[in-house]
C-alpha cells in the first residue's frame, strides 16, 4: 500500500465560460470504479440538454485504474487533458465530469484541450484537496477500571481513537502509522502496567 495519497476534499461544482460555451466541472471522491461510473451517470441525467459530459477518473492509491471519455468531442481533446490534470495534481480516488453547453463558437483542438484541462484545474483549486495517510488499526483490550484513564491519555497524546466498545472488558480501536506501532506497544505496557492486550488489525487510510 502507498503511504499516502491526495484526493478531493469534497464534492462540488465549478463553472467557467469560454467563448460563450459553459464548462461545468463536477468533482467528487470515488472509492471504486463503480462509484465513479455512477457519478458520471448521475451528472448525465442532471444535464440531458448538454452537448457533452466528458469524464476522467483515477481509482487506487497507486492510480491503478485510470479512465477518460471525450463523449463526442474530437478524440483526445477532453477526457485525456482532464485525466492528465488529475494525474499532474497527484489526485487519487476522484472522478471529474465536465459538462459543456456549446455557445456557438468553435474552440479548435488546442482550445478544447485547454478548456477541459483548465476546468478541472480550476475546480481543484476552488474545492481544495486533502492528504490521506496509511494507518494500522490496533485494538487495545483493557479492564473497566483502567479504560477511562487510558482513553483520555490516548486522546490527549493525539492518537486517533476510532471506536470504543464496552463488554466484559473495554476495547479501544486506534489508528497508528506503521512506524509508531512498536513505540505504542511499549507506551501501552508502561501506561497500563502490562494490563492491556494489543492486537494488530488491518491497514486503512485516514485523513492526516
Amino acid at each position: 500500500m502507498q503511504e499516502q495519497y491526495r484526493t478531493v476534499a469534497r464534492e462540488g461544482v465549478h463553472e467557467t465560460e469560454i467563448n460563450r460555451s459553459r464548462f461545468i466541472c463536477t468533482l467528487a471522491p470515488a472509492a471504486t470504479e463503480q462509484e465513479a461510473q455512477a457519478r458520471v451517470a448521475r451528472i448525465r441525467r442532471e444535464h440531458p440538454a448538454a452537448g457533452h459530459n466528458c469524464f476522467a477518473y483515477v481509482i487506487g492509491a497507486d492510480a491503478s485504474v485510470q479512465k477518460a471519455s471525450d463523449d463526442g468531442e474530437p478524440g483526445g481533446t477532453a477526457g485525456a487533458p482532464m485525466l492528465q490534470m488529475l494525474l499532474r495534481r497527484e489526485m487519487r480516488y476522484v472522478v471529474a465530469v465536465v459538462t459543456r453547453y456549446y455557445g456557438g463558437v468553435k474552440l479548435g483542438a488546442g482550445g478544447l484541450i485547454r478548456a477541459y484541462g483548465g476546468a478541472v484545474g480550476e475546480a481543484l483549486d476552488e474545492l481544495g484537496t486533502q492528504v490521506r495517510q496509511r494507518f494500522r488499526l490496533v485494538t487495545v483490550t483493557v479492564d473497566h477500571q483502567r479504560a477511562g484513564k487510558l482513553e483520555n491519555e490516548l486522546r490527549s497524546t493525539g492518537r486517533a481513537v476510532r471506536d470504543v466498545r464496552y463488554g466484559d472488558a473495554v476495547t479501544i480501536e486506534v489508528a497508528l502509522p506503521d512506524t509508531e506501532v512498536a513505540a505504542f506497544r511499549t507506551w501501552l505496557a508502561d501506561t497500563t502496567a502490562g494490563a492491556a492486550v494489543l492486537e494488530l488489525g488491518t491497514e486503512v487510510y485516514g485523513d492526516v
